[in-house]
């Protein structure tokens, strides 16, 4: 993969191939950024750019051989570790070498993709994959053994939130003092997840959304005209995975809209309607019927929608970008039912379902819980 191919973020591109070629390359890196904002990409690159001995701010120049094993996402002093968990392909100690074929195709079709994404790749997306004891054991094996071909060895660990306490701590030591020439390359989303212990070792480098301009060339590349790149550039909010699948019709935010809607209209239903109260089980009981990992996105997508809300009824409409495609919902006549005397309660309520689903709750119970309290807080008035 090479810088080129990487959507904007110059600055990043230009700290670390200068640090490269000025030899200043640290021992463990940790690159911290959100859903779409090129962090895997980067990665595999930079790796690309030490191993293959590239140069000048670019990925040329250097060995073609081995430029050519990175496209193929196969070079042997680049090693991966990723979350897993047991499939009907792998029974039990499931760890990335077992996912290498499908980890190929998801870092050529989907570099931008996320967690979601790669569950459903590997069919285990009503399951909660993890970086366990048996991965860290995996990687320090991988990386006793001497380099292939002499030079630098990569281990990129991506999603390192997801590494439980007992890997975090079998790798400290490796991850503060690793052999000779080899370089750790943690990749995350939310680093406030990682043990303190793991990023105080790390030099961390933090991305930026993407800008607007830079989506939009990305999406005109994909075939789309440049106002309609422009605008959906707009709704995806930095996130270019979220454009993809806004462009192709594909996003999991048009089924979690019409979840919303749903909820909210029954909800709105509720106060002093019985009928309505089993209405808001059966939507519990349909989303309960989902994964964890479906439910956990579902209810960020809401915060979201809610934060979006307030925005607008506080006169801040351009700094919201998200859209629902319901027909007859609209968010701007829904953005007056929230506002500061609900929002803080509503916006716990949802952190707390996210919490007990993260830790396996009965999600039926869950649910039909956060429903009953968002019909309560939908009908406080404001202040």
């Amino acid at each position: 993969m090479l810088f080129k191919d990487i959507l904007g973020l110059v600055h990043i591109k230009n700290h670390l191939a200068t640090s490269a070629d000025s030899g200043r390359i640290p021992h463990a890196q940790l690159f911290v950024g959100p859903e779409g904002s090129g962090t895997l990409p980067m990665a595999i690159a930079y790796a690309q750019y030490i191993i293959c001995g590239n140069e000048k701010g670019e990925n040329l120049g250097g060995n073609e051989a081995c430029n050519r094993k990175f496209d193929a996402v196969s070079h042997p002093d680049m090693h991966f570790a990723f979350p897993v968990a047991n499939s009907d392909k792998v029974k039990s100690h499931a760890v990335s070498n077992h996912y290498m074929q499908e980890w190929r195709q998801f870092v050529n079709e989907q570099p931008y993709g996320n967690l979601f994404d790669w569950y459903r790749l590997i069919g285990i997306e009503k399951k909660q994959g993890q970086i366990g004891v048996d991965e860290a054991m995996d990687i320090v094996k991988k990386l006793s053994l001497k380099s292939y071909e002499g030079g630098y060895k990569v281990m990129l660990i991506w999603m390192a939130e997801k590494m439980n306490n007992a890997a975090a701590n079998k790798l400290l030591k490796l991850i503060e003092e690793p052999p000779n020439k080899t370089i750790f390359l943690l990749v995350a989303q939310n680093e406030e997840q990682l043990l303190q212990t793991i990023q105080s070792r790390c030099q961390i480098v933090h991305f930026p959304p993407l800008a607007e301009e830079a989506i939009a060339d990305g999406l005109i590349v994909n075939g789309l005209t440049r106002p309609e790149a422009l605008r959906v550039a707009h709704e995806a909010n930095g996130n270019f995975n979220k454009a993809l699948d806004l462009m192709n019709r594909d996003s999991e935010d048009l089924v979690f809209e019409k979840w919303f809607v749903q909820w909210v209209r029954s909800a709105f239903k509720a106060k002093g309607n019985k009928t309505a109260i089993h209405e808001l089980i059966l939507w519990s009981d349909e989303v309960a019927a989902t994964g964890r990992e479906t439910q956990k996105k579902f209810l960020h997508y809401c915060i979201a929608i809610i934060r979006q809300a307030l925005l607008i009824n506080y006169n801040a409409k351009e700094l919201a970008f998200m859209q629902i495609h319901v027909d007859g919902f609209q968010l701007e006549k829904f953005a007056p039912f929230v506002h500061e005397n609900n929002v803080l309660d509503i916006a716990r309520e949802l952190e707390d379902a996210v919490y007990h689903v993260e830790r396996n709750g009965n999600s039926k119970i869950i649910f039909t819980d956060l429903s009953i309290k968002l019909t309560r807080l939908l009908h406080r008035k404001a202040a």
